[in-house]
């Protein structure tokens, strides 16, 4: 054998060793790419398998957000840094198809709500002033991004463990948060297209400032107005007919402090009344509308102040037919009394004014000498008569 001969030979045996050793079997390593006939067959390393389901989990569709967080509760304090204190509260944990990444707390403040604090655990908190009062709520991360429906509020106080502590020495300035709002009603104000409800005044040790609204959204709780006093009403335009909306309402002060929102209250977007037909120079509109059952009659009405001028103080009087024989039960929003054959109504102090343009609503509860329910004769506003729409 020559020397090119011998040459080859060894870079042959060189070649073959090389390729026994790529992998742990002759076959694996030789057969790294199979046959087409062997292609449904061939091993598939597991480290491959494994990315590859990681890939069809990331790329698969994922539509749906997290449940909504729920049995939110007080929980014990985690730490205490500082004689601060610290709100705290514990969920139970959201569920979605790929899996929760976390969750967010978002914290009531007297601009709205803000984040306060993020997790991935199912307690979270923040630190506050000690003893004070603060309301919360939870939303839940997937891990594309999507939101849960937020959790319904909670309020706890800022506290230095299991139980709230002791008051420590008062702050200068206002620290007293308004009574929490009470008594909403939805359909106040029934001629409006959308969303109307009313509620109680708050309290407060200095004044009442102003009163927020908040809607619930698929995501949040978003402020959608504020009323200052004396109004008490709030309405929405621009709702779906027909559909639910649930509000809460927070009262504050001019020292920054917030109430405990009110109870929740799910009101009803509705059409609203057709527009009265414009009277001749008369001051006031009112709309009347009745229920009856048996000899009960109840009585809404809508008083609007078509004059040029606010109305500062109010006396509505209802005049029905003397052969109607209505007879006065009780009433709402107005201090209410017979007049002869029919009622009047004395405002109360938080309706007392009735701008140019805006409107208030009242109504009573009467007995009637029975068959056809009675309409009124006439309205009258401080004793000038009002048109009817």
């Amino acid at each position: 054998m020559g020397a090119v001969g011998l040459t080859l030979g060894f870079l042959t045996l060189a070649l073959f060793l090389a390729a026994l050793a790529i992998g742990p079997t002759g076959r694996t390593a030789l057969a790294s790419v199979p046959a087409a006939h062997d292609v449904a067959h061939a091993t598939v390393p597991a480290a491959a398998v494994s990315g590859a389901a990681v890939a069809a989990v990331s790329g698969a569709a994922d539509d749906a957000p997290p449940t909504r967080p729920g049995g939110l509760r007080p929980c014990p304090v985690p730490f205490a840094a500082n004689p601060t204190g610290y709100a705290s509260i514990c969920w139970a944990a959201s569920s979605d198809d790929t899996g929760v990444a976390g969750y967010d707390l978002y914290r009531l403040d007297p601009d709205g709500f803000v984040l306060a604090s993020s997790t991935t655990s199912t307690i979270g908190g923040f630190s506050g002033e000690l003893n004070r009062l603060y309301t919360m709520y939870v939303v839940a991360r997937d891990l594309a991004g999507h939101l849960s429906p937020p959790s319904a509020l909670i309020t706890v106080p800022a506290t230095l463990g299991m139980t709230p502590t002791s008051s420590p020495t008062p702050l200068p300035g206002d620290h007293v948060p308004p009574s929490r709002p009470t008594g909403l009603r939805d359909a106040c104000l029934q001629d409006y297209p959308g969303v109307t409800f009313c509620w109680q005044p708050s309290t407060d040790n200095v004044a009442v400032t102003a009163y927020d609204v908040y809607r619930e959204t698929a995501t949040a709780y978003s402020r959608v107005g504020t009323v200052l006093p004396p109004s008490l009403n709030f309405a929405e335009p621009g709702l779906v007919v027909g559909q639910r909306y649930t509000y809460v309402v927070v009262a504050k002060d001019a020292g920054g402090n917030v109430s405990v929102p009110s109870d929740p209250l799910s009101a009803l977007a509705r059409e609203g009344l057709p527009s009265p037909t414009p009277s001749s120079g008369a001051p006031c509109t009112v709309t009347y509308r009745a229920t009856t059952g048996g000899p009960r009659l109840d009585a809404e009405l809508v008083v609007r102040n078509t004059g040029t001028a606010p109305v500062d103080g109010w006396t509505l009087t209802v005049d029905y037919p003397a052969a109607a024989a209505v007879r006065l039960v009780s009433g709402w929003s107005a201090n209410w009394t017979q007049a002869g054959a029919g009622v009047a109504g004395v405002n109360k102090q938080w309706n007392k004014v009735i701008g140019v343009g805006s409107q208030t609503q009242v109504g009573f509860t009467a007995t009637y000498g029975g068959g056809a329910p009675p309409s009124p004769a006439s309205f009258a506003l401080n004793g000038k008569t009002c048109a009817t729409g």
